[in-house]
């Protein structure tokens, strides 16, 4: 960590999440330290991270309390509270579970750091160009965006309480970003790795064909060149399989704050268009003016830039590495050494049973959980019209 770093210049895996790893040690949830290109476990860091964890523990109780027992502090109206209560909820569950994985993330980034040593200096230069934008001027963005809404919407009195509530809301909006931004640079640095891999095989691919057609007099320089690309090709195996075990072990460690997330993402931007773009005056109206506007600006627009983020890099993770197969039956069809035909049939048989798809308990994360994400919210805000003009019809009977 205390190597020199230069924002858009990053040159190996600390580099590249170097300002991630800064932004989550400040927020208590990156409890390591870095030795030698090895995460190891920082005692003062973790015991921080443990106080955070206890007061937001206390706080939420505090919070139910005042809200379901006490009946002393609601956010408004019953649909406010019940949206205050699941962000508080989901968000408490990201935060718990962060602390408890701290330790197998950690093997995590180790393993992704081990894999991507690998990478060239130009791809990490790639890499760094946006994954640095996104983390630096996203968290600007959020911390901007977040004092838009709470200079803007006024749900509750300013007061000590207030100002405890708005602290942890930030905490966490922080915290699911970061986690989020986390999972996303890890999906991006396996995309490179596995593209690394597909660049290999076609680099092969092209020599083989060049020594294919030297003389026969050269053939017994040609015979040890096939043995040094059966080697390589080995090697590339052995590496695809690596990559497919840590693709299931980010899987594992990160399933519970992507479901948290997706499901977060899903009830607030269905709320806030509800609260923003439906009126009524007699009958229902859906009204597009600069209230939507501000919501879009200050509560949506982070939930939604989330998601696409997650999709977009899950999806084309998910394609870089079937390319791989791709490549490998076009190797295959095209070379006429059997022993290196048979390498790479037991090659494309490996790739059949390794599944690299990012997923979060069985839901895969690709561009269809987008499409549904966005059927979903249409279907709800629907349902909630027909529940208001409901409400609004047993009034007037009555």
């Amino acid at each position: 960590m205390c190597k020199k770093w230069q924002v858009f210049r990053a040159t190996d895996f600390q580099s590249l999440m170097y300002p991630n790893f800064i932004i989550s040690k400040i927020l208590g949830i990156f409890p390591y330290k870095i030795n030698a290109s090895t995460f190891e476990i920082s005692k003062p860091c973790y015991i921080m991270s443990t106080v955070i964890i206890c007061i937001y523990c206390s706080f939420y109780l505090l919070l139910i309390h005042k809200i379901i027992i006490s009946k002393i502090f609601s956010f408004g109206d019953v649909t406010r509270t019940l949206e205050y209560l699941c962000f508080f909820t989901l968000g408490g569950l990201m935060a718990i579970v962060t602390y408890i994985l701290s330790k197998p993330r950690m093997h995590l980034l180790q393993n992704i750091l081990n894999i991507s040593s690998k990478l060239s200096t130009e791809s990490y230069e790639k890499l760094s160009r946006w994954i640095h934008i996104k983390d630096i001027f996203g968290v600007i963005m959020l911390v901007v965006q977040e004092y838009m809404y709470f200079s803007k919407v006024q749900i509750f009195e300013k007061n000590y309480w207030s100002a405890l509530i708005m602290t942890i809301v930030i905490y966490l909006v922080l915290l699911e970003f970061q986690m989020n931004m986390l999972h996303v640079n890890c999906v991006c640095v396996l995309k490179a790795c596995f593209k690394k891999i597909n660049d290999d095989l076609t680099h092969m691919y092209t020599r083989m064909i060049n020594d294919e057609k030297l003389p026969v007099s050269n053939l017994i320089c040609h015979m040890p060149r096939n043995q040094f690309f059966l080697a390589e090709l080995k090697s590339l195996m052995k590496q695809y399989l690596i990559l497919t075990e840590t693709v299931q072990m980010l899987n594992i460690i990160f399933s519970l704050q992507l479901l948290a997330i997706v499901i977060l993402s899903f009830i607030e931007i269905t709320v806030e268009l509800y609260f923003y773009l439906v009126r009524w005056q007699g009958e229902v109206l859906i009204t597009f003016d600069k209230h939507l506007l501000d919501a879009f600006l200050t509560s949506m627009v982070h939930y939604i830039i989330k998601v696409t983020f997650i999709v977009w890099a899950c999806e084309t993770g998910k394609n870089e590495a079937q390319k791989i197969s791709s490549t490998i039956y076009d190797v295959r069809n095209s070379i006429r050494d059997k022993q290196i035909k048979n390498e790479l049939k037991f090659f494309s048989l490996q790739i059949l049973h390794c599944k690299n798809t990012f997923s979060t308990k069985g839901l895969t994360v690709d561009a269809t959980l987008l499409a549904a994400m966005v059927g979903g919210i249409t279907t709800y805000i629907l349902i909630l019209i027909q529940f208001l003009i409901t409400t609004h019809s047993c009034d007037e009977n009555l």
